[in-house]
C-alpha cells in the first residue's frame, strides 16, 4: 500500500506556484518602500506571503513603520503590479501538470487569495492552459469569509468540485496556505521558494523544490507517460 493518499481532486494556489508572480511582488513592493527609507527583505516577505491582500499590507506597515495606510500601500501597488503581472511567466512544470491532470479529467480548481481582477490579469498571458480548470475561486469570492491560514477558500474550491477533503490534494507555497490546507483536513504537496524556512511546512504529505519533481502515481494519480 502506498504511504501517500488516493486523491481525486486537486487544488491550486497561483502565486508563486503556477505562475511567477513573487519576484514582481517584491519588486514593487520594494520601490515603494524605498521611498521612506526602508528595505523590503525575507524577514518581511515571509510572513506575508499567502495572506490576503489587505491583512499583508497591515503586516508591512507596521512591520517596517512606513509613514502611510495599508489602504494607501494597496492602492499604489496593485497599481504598479498590473503592468508586472500582464507578463509573468509560468512555473517550472505547472503547465505540463495542468495540461496532464485535464487530459485524464481529474476535478481541478484554483484556489488563490488573490483578487478576481488580479488573477484575470495575471492568467492573462496563459488562458490556453488555466481554462482547463474547471473552477477557480478567489479571495473576494462571497464564499470566503476569512482569508488564508483559515480554511475557507479550499472548502469553497472542494465544493465546487464536490470533493471530499480526505481525497483532496493542494499545491501551495506558502506556510499559510499549508496552515489552511490541513485546517480544511485536506492533503498538501508545498513547494516553498527557495528563501523560505522548511521548517514552516511541518505537516505538509510532500516537500517538492519544483512541480517538475511531482510524481502523479504516487497519489492513484495517472502517472506521465514519459
Amino acid at each position: 500500500m502506498s504511504e501517500y493518499p488516493n486523491i481525486t481532486a486537486v487544488l491550486f494556489d497561483v502565486d508563486g506556484l503556477l505562475l511567477d508572480t513573487e519576484s514582481i511582488y517584491t519588486e514593487v513592493t520594494q520601490e515603494i518602500v524605498s521611498e521612506f527609507g526602508k528595505t523590503f527583505d525575507w524577514s518581511i516577505k515571509a510572513n506575508m506571503i499567502g495572506r490576503a491582500e489587505l491583512e499583508s499590507s497591515r503586516y508591512l506597515v507596521e512591520a517596517l513603520n512606513l509613514p502611510i495606510t495599508a489602504e494607501t500601500y494597496l492602492e499604489r501597488r496593485n497599481g504598479l503590479l498590473r503592468a508586472g503581472f500582464a507578463t509573468c511567466k509560468a512555473m517550472p512544470g505547472a503547465e505540463k501538470l495542468i495540461r496532464h491532470l485535464s487530459d485524464h479529467s481529474i476535478a481541478m480548481s484554483v484556489a488563490t487569495s488573490s483578487t478576481r481582477e488580479l488573477f484575470d490579469i495575471k492568467k492573462s498571458g496563459h488562458t490556453d492552459w488555466f481554462d482547463l480548470f474547471k473552477h477557480s475561486v478567489t479571495g473576494d469570492d462571497p464564499e470566503v469569509k476569512n482569508a488564508k491560514p483559515a480554511p475557507d477558500i479550499f472548502l469553497a474550491a472542494a465544493k465546487k468540485l464536490n470533493a471530499q477533503s480526505d481525497s483532496t490534494l493542494i499545491f501551495e507555497d506558502a506556510p499559510s496556505g499549508l496552515a489552511a490546507g490541513l485546517t480544511a483536513g485536506m492533503h498538501v504537496v508545498a513547494v516553498p521558494d527557495p528563501n523560505m524556512d522548511k521548517s514552516r511546512y511541518t505537516g505538509a504529505t510532500m516537500l517538492l523544490e519544483s512541480l517538475e519533481d511531482f510524481d502523479p502515481s504516487l497519489f492513484g494519480l495517472p502517472g506521465f507517460a514519459d
